[in-house]
């Protein structure tokens, strides 16, 4: 898990060996509470009789700590890219990553800065390139490294820049590193009084989708708190792809990311209320 850090000391990590590393230069540890969130809902044990985990057989939790306590504006791409490089090298089997570019954000803040519309959307434009670009390179760097027993199946937060609620609507396509080629891309579901539906925030175009609105999980100090986004549904699927690798272990002696991240997407369950664009391949399904 890629993420604001975790709380190791929280009881739904009981009996987890968390091995943490930090990017920010702020430390171990989670002042932020997203990242304590993302990986209850991974792995986290059962809270005061509340279930928040997927894969909660899972033992050992790698924590980079890539965005600081200001949660998404608090990280660099390096940053990331490192502790890419660095779960791998450990041995991680799924990379969870609940982080994104806001690239309509960026633009608005170069505006509101002094900027121009025309410029700043070009400097926005050539950073989102630059980042795709790094991050495809990187990503093919994990793929080519099947053959040496290393590497992972790379999952990313589709981004919550839809507003697909207001007057007039509009969605936004899916942000980097979903984005980029490698990655799967996770979008948001929500339940609504007939069934499923797409979360109003959900970008377009991801490859899969998870449960992202009012999800309990994990929090600083021992409790448990309610969130929204695809950063929620990001570590369901991470934690569906711990299961499913699991399986595959079980029955081969082995992990294939590539297979794996098939299986995965494979056995999603489509939604026929709901568009092909905002759901994937539907909703993730467990082994």
């Amino acid at each position: 898990m890629l993420d604001t850090g975790i709380d190791a000391s929280h009881p739904a990590f009981s009996g987890i060996n968390i091995v943490e590393e930090d990017f920010t230069s702020e430390g171990n540890g989670d002042n932020n509470g997203h990242g304590t969130h993302c990986a209850g809902t991974i792995l986290g044990r059962d809270v005061d009789g509340t279930t928040i985990g997927v894969a909660r057989g899972a033992t050992e939790l790698l924590a980079g700590k890539v965005l600081g306590e200001g949660g998404e504006g608090g990280g660099g791409t390096d940053g990331i890219a490192d502790a890419i490089k660095w779960a791998i090298d450990g041995g991680a089997s799924i990379v969870s990553m609940s982080l994104g570019i806001d690239f309509p954000g960026f633009v608005a803040s170069l505006v509101a800065s002094g900027w121009e519309t025309e410029p700043a959307t070009s400097r926005a434009l050539a950073a989102y390139r630059d980042n795709l670009r790094l991050l495809e390179a990187l990503a093919q760097y994990v793929t080519a490294r099947a053959n040496f027993g290393k590497t992972a199946v790379l999952v990313a937060a589709s981004g919550n820049e839809s507003r697909r609620a207001q007057e007039p609507p509009y969605t936004i396509d899916v942000a980097v590193p979903a984005a980029s080629q490698g990655f799967v891309s996770v979008g948001a579901l929500e339940q609504i009084s007939d069934g499923l539906g797409i979360a109003s925030f959900s970008n377009t175009g991801p490859r899969i989708s998870g449960p992202g609105v009012d999800v309990i999980s994990a929090w600083p100090g021992g409790g448990l708190r309610s969130l929204s986004g695809t950063s929620m549904a990001t570590p369901h699927v991470a934690g569906v792809a711990a299961l499913w690798a699991e399986e595959m272990l079980e029955r081969s002696g082995a992990i294939d990311p590539n297979l794996l991240a098939d299986r995965v997407i494979g056995n999603a369950r489509f939604i026929d209320t709901l568009a092909f664009a905002d759901q994937g391949a539907g909703i993730v399904q467990a082994p």
